[in-house]
């Protein structure tokens, strides 16, 4: 049975009342819930397990994480993820970032959570030269911390906001960019071995967790770093990916879908499939 309108975690009490965003939240409840089964994120809720799993999911204070932390929570609150969860932002000492947002809002709602400083800005900005986007070298910096306050924090996944409409932009940078047939992956093991990278928004739509982060009010802290580059690949991705939404609505879940129904065989990857070892049949040829 669904919960009444309204009703759910303390981030939800804002919520607006109206059919739209029951709906909106239902299928973003949806969207998650089917990723976590598809790929396996989490053991079933009627599992029975000795140790509990304890997900570090990592908060930046942009619409994405947000939602997700409150979609993961609204399923902790429906019985569906059996799973602890702590909050973590990594204060990377960006100028001017507003760094009594988020815990105030994370201890306003009883959200378990560590704050966690390391001055990563001034090594970027050290390193990468003037004009050149930091995102690579931030996201590496960022992403080494983070998988060190998950063992730290005795969490066996790092949990990520990157949605569907990432997943496609990065599949298209590879296309046109890397020579590679590649996106990020729902679920990705560490290069050590010890940590878990979830991605339980890979099936939502970025303009979805637009409309909820606008809906229950996130306290939104913008990113003055990497978000104030102009000329991003990323951009140009993105602006490409809606043109085509724009003259064929529905690619979008028709291109994520296809990541998900490779052919091997209808490739070039000779490494996937064995091509040399592929002959006719003895027994059928002249039939």
């Amino acid at each position: 049975m669904e919960p009444a309108t309204g009703a759910g975690p303390s981030l939800y009490a804002g919520a607006p009342s109206s059919v739209s965003f029951n709906k909106l939240r239902k299928r973003l409840i949806r969207n998650v819930r089917q990723a976590i089964e598809d790929f396996a994120m989490a053991p079933p809720a009627e599992a029975e397990t000795s140790v509990r799993p304890r997900w570090l999911v990592a908060l930046s204070g942009g619409k994405d994480s947000y939602g997700l932390l409150a979609l993961l929570m609204d399923l902790k609150w429906r019985g569906m993820l059996p799973v602890d969860l702590i909050a973590c932002n990594l204060d990377q000492g960006q100028p001017n970032f507003p760094k009594h947002v988020l815990p105030d809002y994370l201890t306003s709602h009883n959200v378990p959570h560590r704050i966690e400083y390391r001055d990563t800005y001034s090594v970027v900005t050290g390193k990468v030269a003037e004009g050149a986007t930091y995102c690579a070298l931030c996201s590496r910096l960022r992403r080494g911390n983070l998988y060190r306050i998950a063992r730290e924090e005795g969490c066996e996944a790092l949990v990520l906001g990157h949605h569907r409409d990432d997943i496609l932009e990065t599949f298209f940078l590879n296309f046109f960019h890397g020579g590679r047939l590649a996106a990020m992956p729902p679920k990705l093991l560490n290069d050590d071995g010890d940590v878990m990278v979830l991605r339980p928004l890979a099936y939502c739509a970025e303009e979805d967790l637009a409309r909820f982060a606008e809906a229950l009010q996130f306290p939104i802290i913008p990113c003055d770093l990497c978000g104030s580059q102009d000329g991003l690949q990323r951009n140009v991705m993105k602006a490409m990916i809606a043109d085509i939404e724009q003259r064929m609505p529905g690619r979008k879940d028709s291109m994520i879908r296809a990541l998900g129904n490779a052919r091997a065989s209808h490739l070039l990857d000779r490494s996937l499939f064995d091509f040399a070892g592929l002959s006719v049949q003895p027994e059928k040829a002249g039939t």
